[in-house]
């Protein structure tokens, strides 16, 4: 490389969803939300929430960091508002944590409405006490360096989903999804009708009516299936 690497590039605008919008997923778990983007959005199983009571849903607001480097995450929080969420794509860096809780006491005071985080977090104690949903792939002591270069509100990858400033992330005990936010109109209207079929279905459950989990007279029809007994 020719001369000094540019440490950081920061958007500091984004288009964000509407509130209205933005009220049609919250509370929704994220299996219904997976369903209604036809089974597409979800990041790696092994990011999960700290505890499994914790739920976050808001528009994102993306920090790209190399492994070992936090200086993106840092600085991150003089861009975020309120019910923002903070999505870091580490890459699956197990070098070191991306964030510990002086950092996320702050997010807190802010508003932030959860953390995503595709790699390590540390104070764990302390990142609990601030009641901030987080969301990583584990926990590591060792913090990291800020020289960069990182990337503020720029598309990143985060637990190997494209993710883009003003998506809708949506974390619960089972994972994270992530809806963009050009197709998240479309995504909530059939979120609707995924919340309205399953309601319908767990109300026959509990009626004492069987559903049709498999289609037997389809697979015997074609001869597709044979009992041994």
């Amino acid at each position: 490389m020719i001369g000094e690497p540019v440490a950081l590039t920061i958007r500091r605008n984004i288009e964000r969803p509407s509130s209205a919008l933005l009220a049609e997923y919250q509370g929704a778990p994220t299996g219904f939300v997976t369903d209604a983007c036809n089974g597409k959005g979800c990041m790696d199983h092994r990011i999960k929430p700290l505890t499994p009571d914790m739920y976050l849903c808001g528009p994102a607001v993306t920090a790209y960091c190399p492994p070992g480097d936090i200086l993106a995450v840092m600085a991150t929080l003089d861009f975020v508002r309120k019910g923002d969420v903070i999505v870091i794509a580490g890459g699956g860096d197990n070098l070191a944590a991306k964030l510990g809780d002086l950092w996320l006491l702050w997010a807190a005071r802010l508003g932030v409405a959860g953390i995503v985080c595709d790699g390590l977090v540390r104070d764990v104690k302390g990142l609990l006490a601030a009641g901030v949903p987080v969301f990583a792939r584990g926990t590591c002591p060792n913090g990291g360096f800020k020289t960069g270069p990182g990337e503020v509100n720029l598309p990143v990858s985060c637990g190997g989903i494209p993710v883009n400033p003003g998506d809708i992330v949506v974390g619960d005990r089972d994972g994270v999804v992530a809806v963009p936010l050009d197709q998240a109109d479309r995504v909530a209207a059939q979120l609707q009708a995924v919340k309205d079929k399953e309601a319908e279905a767990e109300a026959r459950i509990r009626r004492g009516e069987k559903l049709e989990f498999w289609k037997e007279s389809a697979l015997a029809q074609r001869g597709a299936i044979r009992y041994v007994d």
